[in-house]
């Protein structure tokens, strides 16, 4: 059974009153005993669950240690080109926004690798705009073997692809990929997805499947916290999470926590989901799958990603720029606009030395490609 059919059996349900009618009781429990099933992850993203915090946290806490240790994971982000043929209201690359538009070219993508390769990272995460004639297949493996020259492992986020694209690019020396479906509800989806290719829901939906069946060594999702409910977002997510996890045991599969932020445009979200919120989010998943990565952004502030690496987080990004070649390209500001304004501006160094104080270990590099 693909998750779509599993949705499919969640989509009508009265999530509204379903979390407001949990019992603390129910929370307890689900915080005490081990369960995989769906009514657990309900009841850790309950209202009664937000009484219960400080439990959820010490549990969350003790099995990071347990399958994680005290090590995070750190990661930069590259933009290749914010070329789009989508018109999605919450995202500044939207096509229907007059701004300069550019793709690196190989020497520019070799001057950004050697920058960030500097800082010591060894996980890249590149990303691109959803455009197949701007940022194409031939374009992706071009840059990919420009880059597995500097760093050790290389993540995508971009278009939805075949799963025989997927391992086209795995060959070429892709190993993960981080793609989200923004919002579980298909019809909200319909509405924040106005035109272009990413208006295909179920195509999108199907992406982490078909990543993982072409020899991704890594799949990462996420809902984009503040397009619907916050809680029905993050219990659709961990029940996808968890299949990936049941179908895939030899592909680490992780979920990242991202929040709506500033970007040009003017749509400002239906559902905010609050700092408090999203520490609830991070502290059910990681009790309901103890063994999911957890990535947080620097979409949040600095505080609030010191606050929540205790309760769950693996992975974190650092160093980080929105912008196209946004390390090395001298031109800022209007000319070189982001998808979207970060919070946390603090480099690699601040990032290790903040690690460091906590206790943890920056971890550089985990992954060497044969």
């Amino acid at each position: 059974m693909s998750y779509y059919e599993t949705l499919l059996k969640y989509s009508d349900l009265p999530f509204e009153k379903i979390f407001r009618d949990i019992s603390p009781r129910e929370v307890e429990r689900s915080i005490r005993f081990d369960a995989g099933d769906p009514e657990r992850l309900l009841a850790l993203l309950s209202s009664a669950a937000e009484e219960f915090l400080e439990p959820m946290a010490q549990k969350a806490h003790g099995l990071t240690l347990q399958h994680f240790g005290r090590t995070i994971q750190l990661y930069t982000p590259m933009y290749l080109s914010n070329f789009c043929e989508n018109q999605c209201e919450y995202c500044g690359f939207n096509a229907g926004n007059k701004m300069p538009r550019r793709v690196l070219t190989p020497e520019e993508v070799e001057k950004e690798a050697a920058f960030i390769a500097a800082t010591g990272i060894e996980h890249l995460l590149i990303l691109t705009g959803d455009s197949r004639v701007r940022s194409s297949l031939a374009y992706l493996r071009e840059c990919l073997g420009i880059l597995k020259k500097h760093f050790s492992s290389i993540s995508a986020e971009i278009y939805a692809l075949t799963e025989e694209e997927y391992a086209d690019l795995a060959r070429s020396g892709l190993d993960g990929l981080t793609i989200y479906q923004e919002t579980y509800d298909e019809a909200v989806y319909g509405r924040v997805h106005r035109s272009g290719p990413k208006r295909d829901y179920r195509f999108r939906l199907d992406a982490p499947e078909r990543a993982a069946k072409s020899g991704m060594r890594s799949v990462t999702i996420g809902a984009l916290l503040g397009l619907n409910d916050w809680r029905k977002e993050a219990f659709l997510m961990g029940l996808h999470a968890q299949d990936l996890q049941d179908r895939f045991g030899e592909v680490e599969i992780g979920a990242s926590i991202p929040r709506l932020r500033p970007h040009a445009g003017d749509f400002k979200g239906a559902a905010a989901a609050t700092d408090k919120n999203i520490a609830q989010i991070i502290m059910a998943l990681r009790i309901f799958l103890p063994r999911l990565g957890i990535t947080l952004s620097t979409r949040e502030s600095a505080s609030l990603r010191e606050h929540l690496l205790p309760l769950g987080v693996t992975r974190m990004s650092a160093g980080s720029t929105t912008r196209v070649g946004g390390h090395t390209i001298g031109f800022p500001g209007k000319r070189n606009p982001p998808q979207f304004e970060i919070s946390d501006e603090r480099n690699v160094e601040e990032m290790k030395a903040m690690l460091a104080a906590r206790g943890y270990q920056p971890v550089l590099k985990d992954w060497m490609r044969i």
